[in-house]
Order: C-alpha cells, then structure tokens, then sequence
C-alpha cells in the first residue's frame, strides 16, 4: 500500500505550525494567530501524517458538540502528493468526526472527490480582496466589551449549525483580533471580527441582520487597515452588494460542502465567513 510507511497521529499547536506554513504557501492567507483559537475548541482535532517522523501530510477535522464537525487543513506536501498520503489521512480525521454532520469549504474542482466521500454541495462562497472604499462607521459601531459576550455568542449561534463557545472565548481574546458591534435602540444587530493575516488582513466573521447593519460594521473593521480579505457566501446577494460597493474584488472561489443537512440556521445573515479552516 502506498501509505504502508505513513504513521497519522494527532498533532499539537507547534506541531500545527508546519500545516499553516503550507497554508500560506498555498496562498490560504491563514491568521496570525488563528491556531489558537482552533486547537481551543477541540484541541484532538487534528491530524498529521509523518514519514520517517517528517511532516507529510495533513487535515483537521474540529468536533462543535455531539451533531457537527468541520473539516479543513487538508494538505499534503508538495513533493509527495499523489501517493495516497492524503486520503489515508483524510480517512483518519473523518474518523473523529463519527456520526457528526460534518461541513467543509473546499475548491470546486474538488468537488467530485468530496461527493465520492458522502459530501454535497450546499453553496458557494468567494474570497473577496482590496483596499475598502467606506466611510467611517456611526456612533452605533463600538468595541466589542465584557458585558456583550452573551448576546455575541447567542447572535454567533444563530448564524451557525453549531455552538462554539469554547471557539469563541479564544478568537476574541487572541493577540491582534479585533472584535467590533453594532446596537441599535439597545439590540445587537450583528458584529464582526478583523485579525491580521500573512498577506493582508482577514475579516470573520461578519454577522448582521441586514446590509446596512454589516456595512456599518465593515466600515470600522477597515478603519486604519490597508487592505483586506473576506470569504463571502455568494448566495448572499447583499453581502456581495457590499463588498463590491466597498471596492472589493473576488480572487478565488471555494463550496460548502455537507454530508447531511446541518442543523437550521440563518444563512442569510452571514455576510463574512470565519474561516475557511473551521467555518
């Protein structure tokens, strides 16, 4: 068997740094500090694949509670691709997952190898760039304080097919992340979040209930920020009203994917997907 010799174990953050290497040589522009955050919410979720004790090949697969997992990081060294180091892998992390619905957000031409896995296409999502053109945000934008947590992370699971409040705790006390919210009459109407990145800053999540809502929000994200880059879902015809309003342009596409129906949620608030690695 080609993978006789690879020994898949799960991996450590230090560990993780070698995969989010990879991940910028693809051109991912992975977060700074995302691994933080990632390991936090289950620190068991990821898998390498070592040859000879060498890093090989990669993928994480994050459980959020009993019914949903998210797979990403799939990765395999450049020089070994085509070996079946990667589906060996791929098999080991799905593993951990059990019979969790399980989601990802992969390339479209990869689509076909992810159905063949029990996957199906739930939408498209595009990564949009560039120097934002917004004016600045009103008075109803702020930071996000300690007595927000509990309506942030009740809005965050609305907008979801999962709770992660474990996930959550970490993303917005991480080194550089900036969290922001709006309130309007006393309510939260969305928020968002803006870290640094290798290439240009990230924005996710961006939560709202309407576009004017997350335009505000987006307005004081970029504030000070030279350039940066958003994941939008491209069933979302507001969200992609407004990056495109704001100078934005897309560079790449990526596919939802799901192996069931997650559980319902309110897709058409997400004008800013976290990540492409957790969702």
């Amino acid at each position: 068997m080609p993978d006789a010799d690879l020994v898949i174990d799960r991996a450590d953050p230090h560990e993780w740094a070698t995969v989010i290497e990879w991940a910028a040589a693809e051109g991912w522009n992975p977060g700074l500090e995302d691994r933080t955050a990632f390991f936090a919410q289950d620190p068991k979720g990821f898998f390498l694949g070592r040859l000879a004790g060498e890093p090989a090949s990669a993928v994480s697969v994050v459980n959020y509670g009993n019914d949903f997992a998210f797979l990403g990081c799939y990765l395999v060294r450049p020089d070994l691709r085509g070996a079946g180091f990667g589906l060996a892998t791929w098999k080991a992390g799905l593993a951990h997952a059990g019979a969790r619905v399980v989601g990802l957000d992969g390339v479209p031409d990869q689509q076909d190898n992810y159905r063949r896995s029990g996957f199906e296409l739930a939408y498209r999502s595009a990564r949009f760039t560039g120097v934002p053109r917004l004016p600045p945000p009103d008075a109803s934008v702020r930071a996000m304080a300690t007595g927000d947590f509990a309506e942030v992370r009740a809005f965050d699971s609305a907008c979801l097919p999962a709770d992660r409040p474990g996930f959550l705790d970490a993303w917005f006390g991480t080194p550089g992340h900036r969290t922001l919210v709006r309130i309007v009459d006393g309510s939260l109407t969305g928020y968002g979040t803006i870290r640094p990145a290798r290439d240009s800053h990230r924005v996710g999540p961006l939560f709202a209930d309407t576009e004017a809502d997350a335009r505000q929000l987006l307005a004081g994200l970029a504030a000070g920020v030279q350039a940066l880059a958003i994941d939008i879902p491209l069933h979302n015809e507001s969200a992609v009203r407004l990056v495109e309003s704001a100078g934005l342009t897309p560079s790449f596409e990526t596919a939802r994917m799901y192996t069931a129906a997650p559980r319902s949620h309110s897709r058409e608030k997400v004008f800013g997907v976290t990540t492409l690695e957790l969702g």
